[in-house]
This record gives C-alpha cells, structure tokens and sequence, in this order.
C-alpha cells in the first residue's frame, strides 16, 4: 500500500509539472448543459453533465475531430439538450459537417443522446459488442458494428476505433487521432486521483493488462482523454495500470 502511495503521488507530481490540465485550456462554449475546450489545432474536448445516484453530478468528457469542414464526434452527450448544442456548434459556429459519432462503450454517458444524432441524419459507429449490450439493456442502438478496428476517414486524417479488451466493461474501445497525438480512452482510463468508479460491469482482473496493451499500442500519444476527470499525458495510463493491479 505504501509503495502504491509514493507511484500516485508521482503521477500526481508529473502531472501538475507536465500535464495538460483541463482547467488551462481554451473554454469556446459553456452553457448550463455544455462545455467545449479546445486541446489541439483538430480536437476538442466536450463535457456534459450525469446525475447519478451514487456519485451526484458528474461531468462526462467526451471528444470532437474537426479537419477542415468535416468533424467527428466521440462519445455522445449525456442528454438530448446537450446533444442539440453541441451538434449546433459544430455546424453553425465552426461550419462543419458532422459525418459520424462514436460511442466507445454502451452506458448512457457514451450513447445517451444517441438518437438525437440519428434524427439529424448523422451515422454511428460501435462495436459490436455495444450494439449487443446496447440491445439487450434497452438502451440507445448504435447502426453500423465492428470487431476489433475500425478506421473511418476525415479529409484525409484517420480517425482509429480500437478495442484493447475489457476493462470498464467488455465493449470499451479507445480512439486515436494521430495527426494530433490525442487519445480518447473514455471510461477505461482514470485520470490522476480518481477512485475506480462504477464497476458494475467491470472486469478489475483484466482492467490492468488492457491499459497496458493501450500504453504499448499508443505510446506516441501526448493528450489522453479520460471519460471523467482532466486531460493529461501518459501518466493517466500509468496511474490506471496501478490502480487496477
């Protein structure tokens, strides 16, 4: 215990000197129901919010790719309202088409405004595994399934889908927008100090190898999303890989 109390603080220590704090990035539009911050040149940061019974009101990150005058969007808003404004900012203020949305696991905070985006006529993309656990708990169902990967092309970038094994839950996948070195590990990555979170679909046992095979995979990134919690660098990789040991 002591010696996984000196690696966390660290972590922690690496991520005030060299982090990318979410507090120090550029805030373009904040609402009630919506945040969008800038990371790099291409991608954003959007947060809305989940009221929950065990955690209050949490904030949910998820990620857009805009390149030119197309724009992908990684991870839904939590609700209807938040899935209009931010489909509204992309296409009014920044003039771009959205040409798909990406769920990266099936609960409500990844998918939860899913149907709002269908409604305007802008495809999704899921594993297959989250169609399946999307259908069989009622939830909101992503139209067009893959495996493993999946690439989907944005003005010439590739937007890569995925899946490293379970973690959080037996469908979560990562993105990696490798013009820009960001990655959005979504739920399966904590950031710096967080405790482990809903595990009620989890697999603890095998959360840890899965980062791992993450860290291997995408070593290059310099900007990791978690699904909750700042944006930082490679040390929320690390900080996840002990928590879970």
């Amino acid at each position: 215990m002591i010696q996984f109390n000196i690696k966390i603080l660290a972590l922690a220590t690496l991520l005030i000197l060299f982090g990318c704090s979410e507090k120090e990035l550029e805030t373009l539009y904040e609402s009630d129901n919506l945040r969008v911050k800038q990371i790099t040149k291409n991608t954003f940061l959007h947060i809305t919010y989940l009221n929950t019974e065990d955690y209050g009101k949490v904030a949910c990150n998820g990620m857009i790719v805009i390149k030119n005058e197309e724009a992908i969007v990684v991870d839904t808003p939590t609700d209807s309202i938040g899935a209009l404004e931010l489909i509204n900012w992309i296409q009014s203020d920044r003039k771009t088409k959205i040409i798909a949305v990406v769920p990266t696991h099936f609960h409500v905070d990844c998918l939860g405004s899913l149907n709002t985006f269908h409604k305007k006529g802008i495809p999704s993309y899921a594993n297959e595994q989250t169609i399946k656990l999307a259908k069989a708990s009622g939830f909101q169902i992503p139209q067009n399934g893959f495996d493993n990967s999946h690439q989907i092309d944005l003005d010439g970038a590739v937007l890569s889908n995925s899946y490293p094994g379970e973690g959080h839950t037996k469908d979560n996948i990562v993105v990696y927008f490798e013009p820009d070195k960001v990655l959005f590990g979504g739920c399966l990555i904590k950031s710096v100090g967080a405790s482990k979170g809903n595990l009620n679909d989890a697999n603890q046992e095998e959360w840890s190898t899965t980062v791992e095979k993450v860290k291997s995979n995408f070593g290059e990134a310099q900007f990791v999303i978690p699904g909750h919690g700042e944006v930082g660098g490679q040390e929320l990789l690390d900080y996840t890989i002990e928590l879970f040991k």
